[in-house]
């Protein structure tokens, strides 16, 4: 007669338990590709520059009558927290002229592998046009880039902190 089909509950209720503990660790010991970590601010301070001068490549002029000393265009550009997400670490660049938020650039975000990389293509560029009409941080999310949008507003928000905005 086969083991578990005698008059022995006790035995069936250990061996049950016993695979159920099993699957549980079993279970338990998969791991995300990477070690999940909270999405808090990094110590390191913001970054601010300033010149009077367009900063090559961001701007689509490159004269101008803002060069002079005593122009009122001057132009700051400032980086905002290292912000550490599940996936990997955000940063953001923004310039501000004349008071107005003219350029958003993400110096970090996750790219690890490719799906890092498809997501943050359709979402860095969504995210940047947002922050750009809204002239804040106070910026939609992006469906399915949650962690990499989350870095952002706070990476986001510490620039425009820096930048007096």
């Amino acid at each position: 007669m086969h083991a578990l089909k005698k008059n022995r509950p006790l035995r069936r209720i250990v061996l049950a338990s016993a695979a159920t503990v099993s699957g549980m660790v079993l279970l338990l010991s998969l791991k995300p590709h990477t070690s999940p970590t909270l999405a808090t601010a990094g110590t390191k301070s913001p970054t601010v520059s300033s010149s009077s001068a367009p900063s090559g490549g961001s701007s689509g002029s490159s004269g101008g009558s803002g060069s002079s000393p005593g122009s009122k265009t001057v132009s700051r550009t400032v980086t905002g927290d290292t912000v550490q997400t599940r996936w990997g670490p955000v940063q953001v660049r923004v310039t501000i002229k004349s008071g107005k938020l003219t350029d958003v650039t993400a110096v970090q975000y996750p790219s690890d592998n490719p799906r890092d990389q498809e997501i943050n293509s359709y979402a860095l560029p969504q995210l940047r046009r947002e922050a750009l009409a809204a002239q804040s941080a106070g910026i939609d999310m992006v469906s399915g880039a949650t962690y990499t949008s989350t870095g952002y507003k706070q990476s986001l928000q510490s620039a425009l902190d820096s930048a007096g905005l």
